[in-house]
Parts: C-alpha cells; structure tokens; sequence
C-alpha cells in the first residue's frame, strides 16, 4: 500500500505493550517532528473481544489486546499507526517472537485501509541502534535531516526522563505521565507510611492497563497497602535485583520482572511481592520458575497472579485480599 502523503502528519499509537514504557519518549520524538500523535482508547471489553477475534487462541492476552487497539485505530479512522519492531534491547538480548514479528503479524490479520509505520530496533545487529530506529520511524515522513531527528531524539528523552523522575519521586504512573507529555515537573508531596508494603513485579503492560490489571494498584490501596513497582527503580538497581537471584538477563523485558523481584525480595522494608504474569507467555514462566526458585532464601512470601481475558475479578479479588491479610497477620507476629 503506498504511504499518504506527507502532509498529513498523523501518527496513531495502540494503548498496548511498549507504549506503557516508551510513550513519553515517542510523544516527545514525533511531536518536535511536527507530527500529531493520536492513541487509541483505553482498554474495554470490546478492545479484548476484537483483537481475540483475529488471532488463535493460543496467543497470548497482551498480543490480543494490541491488536484490539490497532483495530480501534482504524475504527477512528487514522491513517498511520505506529507498530515498531523491537526485536533486542541489548546484545544478544532478544524480545519474544510474537513482539518481533509484530508488523508482519497486525499486517496480516487486521484489515482496513491505513499504512504500518514500521520501525526495527536490534542491538544485536551493527547499526541496528536507537538512532537507526528513529530514522525509520522519521522516514515514512519524508523527515531525512539527521539533525533535525537529533533534536527529536533529545526531546524525547527530556519528556521520558521527566516522566521517569516523577515516578520515582512519589507521583503515580497516570499522574506522572500527564504531566511529563505536559510539559511539567511535579514532585509528589510525602506520603504516610503504610503497614504494609507490597511490590508488584510485571511488564507494565500487564499491570498499568487498569482493564488488564483490574485495577490492582487502586485494589490494593483500598486495603491500606503501600504498592511499589519497577518504574520506581533505576537501571542500576533494576539489574541489582538480577543479580540478588544469582541470574542472568535473557529477555528484552527481564528487568522489570526478575529485576523488580530481585531488588524487592532484598528489600527489607517490603512485605511480599505479587507477580503478575499472562496465561501462554513463554518468557513470563521461565522468569516466575526463576524467581520462585531463588527467592525462598529471602523468606518473603510471594502471590502469582496469571491473567487472560477469561480471568473473573471476583476470584482476582479475594486472592490479593487474602495475601494481604496474610501479611498482616505475618507482620504483627514478626512484631510480637
């Protein structure tokens, strides 16, 4: 299909996967480009319906939801979506198949007039960089200037960087991510200690998708709960926390599930950690088989949670509820 013209410097951008990590960067990047971005809506029960329809089922529910939100772009009417390729972070670090082939397979399965602004990212590979990526990206708009995609880049990582800092300074993520694609720099003021602290170790796709997650962090405020998580962390303790469980970095994502969990099961000021995982996710249950194994020399209890678009809130529910009450219990015990 060939590309719109120039001119219409739309770009649409699915409220899934890496856009929970990379959005304020890519909101910053394209928007010095002169390019509006467009995001499809929050997550429903129909974005899961429709992107379950198109694919087997075998896949896995954040596959599913992305393709849900694509088609909810088209639905919209917008003309270029952004589906990048990310296939490694790092040398000889890879991302899942099904995150690699992710423009060939929304390409294949979701039809509709409208343009794939396709983009690849591998450090494995020479010239396979961030700036390469940029530039593909750049491209399909006729924007060639090295420079002017420099200073795209370094705008993209002043809104990432704001964003980042906000979170770790106390702000949530929605509120932090407001105001970083605002322009702002707020710094939460302190907050009251809690109880209990529980860290959540999972992509940020699986827990800050509110329709995914069913909410769990707002779940476990209504229990009185401090709930921390990996954004709050730096790279440095990210990959700490590999290291606490005598580990090695083998997927893309590994620092937001084992390293989370690592740092936090060394932590004494945190309680219990729940992990939060998908039904059919390969990565997901090597890493969990990971933690738990190394994990039982910290002697902190531990809750998996594993979603799919059949999980029934109720039955989530009185799982996290009875793991808090059980640290409860557990900390007036330690107390006594």
């Amino acid at each position: 299909m060939e590309f719109i013209a120039p001119k219409e410097k739309i770009l649409g951008i699915p409220r899934a996967l890496s856009y929970y990590n990379h959005y304020p960067f890519w909101y910053g990047f394209f928007s010095k480009l002169g390019i509006k971005v467009v995001l499809s809506d929050p997550t429903t029960k129909q974005t899961v319906s429709d992107g379950s329809a198109l694919v087997v089922s075998e896949t896995c529910l954040p596959i599913k939801v992305y393709v849900g939100h694509v088609v909810n772009l088209v639905n919209k009417s917008v003309k270029n979506i952004f589906v990048p390729s990310i296939q490694s972070v790092a040398p000889k670090i890879y991302n899942c198949s099904k995150i690699r082939g992710l423009p060939d397979l929304i390409r294949n399965v979701v039809k509709g007039n409208y343009n794939i602004v396709e983009a690849t990212l591998d450090k494995s590979e020479e010239n396979g960089g961030l700036y390469t990526f940029l530039s593909q990206a750049a491209a399909k708009f006729k924007i060639t200037n090295k420079k002017q995609i420099y200073q795209a880049s370094k705008a993209g990582w002043v809104v990432y960087n704001n964003f980042r800092t906000m979170i770790q300074n106390g702000l949530s993520y929605e509120e932090a991510l407001k105001n970083a694609v605002e322009g702002n720099v707020v710094i939460a003021p302190p907050k009251e200690k809690k109880p209990v602290s529980i860290a959540i170790a999972s992509h940020a796709y699986n827990i800050y998708d509110k329709k995914i997650s069913m909410d769990v962090f707002k779940k476990l405020e209504k229990l009185n709960v401090e709930v921390h998580s990996a954004f709050e962390l730096t790279d440095e303790q990210l990959t700490e926390g590999v290291k606490n469980l005598d580990d090695n970095i083998y997927w893309a994502n590994e620092l937001e599930m084992t390293g989370c969990a690592g740092y936090f099961l060394s932590n004494k000021n945190i309680d219990g950690i729940i992990t939060i995982t998908s039904f059919g996710c390969g990565p997901d249950s090597l890493m969990i088989e990971r933690i738990i194994h190394k994990s039982k020399k910290f002697k902190k209890p531990i809750l998996n949670l594993t979603i799919d678009e059949h999980t029934g809130e109720a039955g989530f529910v009185t799982r996290v509820e009875a793991f808090c009450d059980m640290l409860y219990r557990r900390k007036r015990r330690m107390q006594k």
